[in-house]
């Protein structure tokens, strides 16, 4: 219908229907109050006034009944800032309320859905249960010695074995646990073999190389040579006593000699310029009482004259050989923390005549001497780990002639004292460390008296378990036939690192430091000694090494200087 009462008849029909709706507001029935904004309201969900069953945002806390409610949402934003209400005349209530925890554990009644358990990237998951009703299985994850969970099961422990006897698997009722065998070291070291009640390890190394200046020659001259080290070691497995002993050696071989003349004169090398090297000792100790100990030494060293040193007579067709022997008689003797060590010692020491270019020989007899002395040691356990000493040495020596070739009398008397301490600082830091002094007299008076400084050391430190660092060094006092020399004060420091790649993979730097102070003529000598090594260990019984070694030595005197470069490769054989 159109007319001029169109739009009055529609804003009547408007106002019609928007009157009840006036009075159902102005009523406030509960149900429209019921649906006041909430935030669960404005979900952009299905059925969003309530939150659902299976939303990962659903809480599951013990506090989810109270909180997930409108009317609780509502009150609790309407009464964020009201007080909370007195205790006063109320009567107090202990325990935890019903139905506690049940969200996470044990029965709902709200049949929630539980929390899912969360497990390690490669832990081993538990089987679901069979059906409905059916307990949950237990998880049965392999624990370790010191309790922990293992996250999963190696392959070897659930493949076919060998049936062994139940008391070896540790099955047996009332067995106790077995214990587990210790983790080995060096998984690649020697395991060796038993002799009755020694344990008995032998190896030798075969290596070859290259030497640019083998017998120190102010002019280098180069040779190839070989090497053969053949080692021994038993050790006895006594229950009382011990017995050790410990031999190994050398021989060194050259390809071809040197020359015998040199610069237009006498050479100061040998023409022949091979050599050994042997050192050995036998140690034992018998257990008199609990604190008590006879202590013993057998030792032998066999070598010669260092190449460079001045006691190298010139136009020598070969390195005369000297050898060492002696022993060392002693006890050990413990009152509680104090400790008390004394010995007595005999050594003897002879040179083989040297032949010369000529065919001439010369008698070393000069050179050969007894010494006696006696060595004693005091320590006292101040603490674990460490533990401080005193220790004094005196010995005297007696040579078969009262006059050397050049009419210097020899004999001498002599010792030093030292004090320091062995310490173990949490399988870290281990050794001995100790600073002394050493003093010698001659029987004649145009020799000096032999003075200096002592140290000695021998420290190793674990930085990582595959990294350690080592430090040696060490003082000793000589013999020398140089004229007008007392005799030789030499310090030797050494600094080695050692590092594992892999178990099977380690690399060594050496460096080594000495001098040799030849007091009476002024002379003084210094030896720098660079050296890295590559071992391969293939398996227990086969290394592979890899040498390179750099040597120099500084000297004073003219022409005595000299510089060496030594290459080898050689293979390892061990049982």
């Amino acid at each position: 219908m159109s007319g001029p009462a169109t739009g009055r008849r529609k804003r009547a029909y408007a106002l019609r229907a928007l009157l009840p709706c006036l009075a159902l507001i102005a009523l406030e029935m509960p149900s429209a109050r019921a649906q006041t904004l909430t935030p669960d309201l404005l979900r952009p969900v299905r059925d969003g006034f309530i939150t659902p069953q299976d939303s990962p945002l659903r809480k599951t806390s013990e506090n989810t009944a109270d909180k997930t409610s409108d009317a609780a949402n509502e009150e609790r934003l309407r009464d964020k800032d009201r007080p909370a209400p007195s205790r006063i005349g109320n009567i107090p209530t202990y325990g935890l309320p019903a139905a506690n925890g049940a969200s996470d554990s044990g029965y709902d009644s709200l049949n929630r859905t539980r929390k899912k358990p969360k497990f390690y990237p490669g832990q081993a998951r538990p089987k679901p249960p069979p059906g409905p009703g059916s307990p949950a299985a237990a998880t049965n994850m392999p624990a370790i010695s010191n309790g922990r969970v293992r996250l999963s099961i190696p392959p070897s422990e659930s493949a076919n074995k060998t049936p062994i006897p139940p008391a070896m698997a540790g099955t047996v009722e009332g067995q106790p646990p077995r214990k587990r065998l210790k983790i080995d070291d060096d998984p690649f070291g020697a395991v060796g073999d038993y002799a009755g009640a020694f344990l008995i390890k032998s190896a030798v190394e075969l290596r070859g190389g290259y030497d640019t200046n083998p017998g120190r020659l102010p002019t280098p001259v180069a040779a190839p040579f070989w090497v053969v080290a053949p080692e021994f070691l038993a050790v006895s497995d006594w229950e009382r006593h011990a017995l050790v002993a410990d031999l190994r050696g050398s021989f060194t071989g050259y390809g071809n000699s040197l020359p015998s003349n040199f610069d237009g004169g006498i050479s100061p090398a040998p023409t022949n310029i091979n050599r050994p090297d042997f050192l050995g000792h036998v140690d034992g100790r018998l257990d008199v009482t609990e604190d008590t100990d006879v202590t013993s030494q057998m030792r032998l060293r066999v070598a010669t004259d260092n190449p460079g040193s001045p006691n190298i007579q010139a136009g020598l067709a070969s390195y005369p050989v000297y050898a060492t022997f002696g022993g060392t008689l002693g006890f050990d003797q413990r009152f509680n923390r104090l400790q008390f060590s004394a010995g007595g010692t005999v050594d003897r020491t002879v040179y083989q005549n040297s032949t010369l270019t000529d065919g001439s020989i010369s008698g070393n007899a000069d050179r050969a001497f007894n010494q006696y002395g006696g060595i004693g040691r005091v320590s006292y356990d101040l603490m674990p780990g460490l533990k401080p000493f005193v220790e004094v040495e005196g010995d005297s020596r007696f040579h078969d002639e009262q006059v050397d070739n050049f009419s210097f009398a020899r004999n001498s008397s002599g010792g030093y004292a030292k004090a320091g301490t062995s310490f173990e600082f949490s399988r870290l830091l281990t050794g001995e460390i100790s600073v002394g002094f050493a003093e010698r007299n001659y029987a004649d008076p145009r020799l000096d008296r032999l003075s200096g400084l002592l140290t000695a050391s021998s420290l190793t430190w674990t930085a990582t378990p595959l990294t350690s660092a080592k430090f040696y060094s060490t003082t000793s006092i000589d013999e020398t036939i140089v004229p007008g020399v007392s005799g030789v004060l030499t310090h030797t420091y050494t600094f080695e690192v050692d590092h594992d790649f892999r178990r099977w993979l380690t690399a060594i730097g050496k460096f080594t430091y000495g001098t040799y102070d030849y007091q009476g003529d002024g002379r003084t000598d210094q030896t720098y000694s660079l050296e890295g090594d590559l071992i391969y260990k293939m398996t227990r019984n086969l290394w592979l090494k890899a040498t390179l070694q750099r040597n120099i030595l500084n000297s004073n005197v003219p022409l005595a200087s000299s510089a060496s470069t030594v290459m080898m490769l050689g293979v390892r054989l061990q049982n």
